[in-house]
């Protein structure tokens, strides 16, 4: 596929596919949307550490609280699809503003949920438009910036990731403490509010993609996106990436500290090193991925991925010092994978498919998450509470096995987008 010319966001000059650098306005663009991206990430990763203290607060049993996690991701997931239809007949910069805006009186009824049922609710209403924000994001990219500059940009919006445990988690924890657990929430609601100001009077409206041509009804437009042969690869690898991600996440703490023996005094500062290490290889990463072939870094990254998990997986209790070296090391490897591969499939879709395209993309990818973290629960298993871990060797093996076969995916992607 031929990476077209690109008109530039304000005008006049076009942007060619051959032209890395950065204008103004693009720089602009990539800090508004990592900003969007910071907020929308740190109010799904804020559940987990504020889980003791809103399950005691509002009397909830640990099954519950799953039910309060998983309905964002699953009203995610059924969101972007049927929205897919919809997402190339907007202004980019419109159809962002609409989904933000109810992302934002989503996490304000988080803040003020009195109830168990209210509480449930307000993460549907959450999910419903915050799990679409990404693939919109992912869109703008697409359209504004050229594939010589997408691995720079990448690397820049996950760099939320990071900045969410680094800086979000631990204010959020404080604010908790000091306030109640719904403190958190409102505070994304504040500097989600100023994000949006920033938006409407700072991004140029996104409508390029309005001209090209498009089947008129919206589920056609669906259909032939979601069964296209050149897109459902790429969402084959999308969902295998996530699978792969989210089967040994959700036991990260719990294998820490039951099998390495970190203690809870340690454990904050355990992620609070990887989140650094984000901030910090992140933009190097996105970088690199811009100046090398991107298909060969994320091989080489699969397999340096490969050996550190399947050697954490396997370790026994050691220094803590060795347990964050390898957790630093570990996140490098999966970045190092993310910003190649996303860049690679964000080529893949026409520019009057792409948001069909990012949206049916986004929400496989929340659905694999959930698949994931089921195949890790068959997998791991605990006698009980205190007891370690059982099986999370065998975890690291199936991961491993996920990222070589993702590998032989890119290869085929990266040939189709070429």
């Amino acid at each position: 596929m031929k990476e077209e010319i690109l008109d530039a966001p304000m005008g006049g000059k076009k942007i060619e596919a051959t032209d890395s650098k950065f204008t103004s306005y693009q720089k602009l663009l990539m800090a508004l949307l990592a900003l969007t991206q910071f907020t929308v990430v740190l109010d799904f990763m804020v559940m987990n550490p504020l889980g003791y203290k809103l399950m005691s607060d509002m009397n909830l049993s640990t099954s519950q609280f799953g039910i309060v996690v998983s309905s964002y991701a699953f009203s995610a997931c059924a969101s972007g699809l049927l929205t897919a239809g919809f997402a190339d007949r907007f202004d980019r910069k419109k159809l962002l503003l609409f989904f933000y805006i109810g992302f934002i009186l989503g996490t304000l009824f988080c803040g003020l949920a009195s109830t168990y049922s209210l509480l449930v609710l307000a993460r549907i209403i959450t999910g419903i438009f915050g799990g679409v924000i990404g693939s919109i994001s992912m869109a703008i990219v697409s359209d504004i910036f050229t594939l010589q500059q997408r691995g720079r940009v990448m690397g820049f919006m996950q760099m939320g990731f990071g900045a969410s445990q680094v800086l979000g988690i631990p204010i959020s924890l404080f604010l908790a403490n000091v306030w109640g657990w719904q403190a958190p929430f409102l505070m994304i609601v504040g500097l989600a509010a100023v994000i949006t100001i920033f938006i409407m009077v700072s991004m140029k409206p996104i409508t390029k993609h309005l001209d090209a041509k498009t089947e008129k009804n919206v589920f056609l437009h669906f259909g032939r996106t979601f069964i296209n042969p050149m897109y459902l690869i790429g969402f084959l690898l999308t969902a295998l990436l996530s699978i792969g991600g989210f089967m040994i996440m959700p036991w990260g703490s719990k294998f820490a500290v039951n099998n390495l023996h970190v203690t809870d005094q340690q454990l904050p500062y355990l992620f609070m090193f990887a989140g650094i290490s984000v901030l910090i290889i992140m933009p190097l990463i996105g970088k690199l991925s811009d100046s090398i072939d991107k298909f060969k870094l994320f091989a080489v990254a699969s397999l340096f991925t490969v050996l550190i998990v399947i050697i954490y997986t396997n370790l026994p209790p050691v220094s803590f010092w060795i347990i964050v070296s390898l957790q630093i090391l570990m996140m490098a490897g999966i970045m190092s994978r993310m910003v190649p591969a996303t860049a690679i499939v964000s080529a893949l879709p026409e520019l009057h498919d792409r948001g069909a395209f990012m949206s049916i993309n986004s929400s496989l990818q929340q659905l694999a998450g959930g698949i994931g973290a089921v195949i890790g629960s068959l997998i791991v298993f605990q006698k009980d509470n205190e007891s370690p871990l059982e099986n999370y060797d065998i975890l690291g093996y199936v991961i491993g096995f996920f990222a070589i076969v993702c590998i032989f995916i890119l290869f085929r992607v990266n040939k189709l987008v070429k």
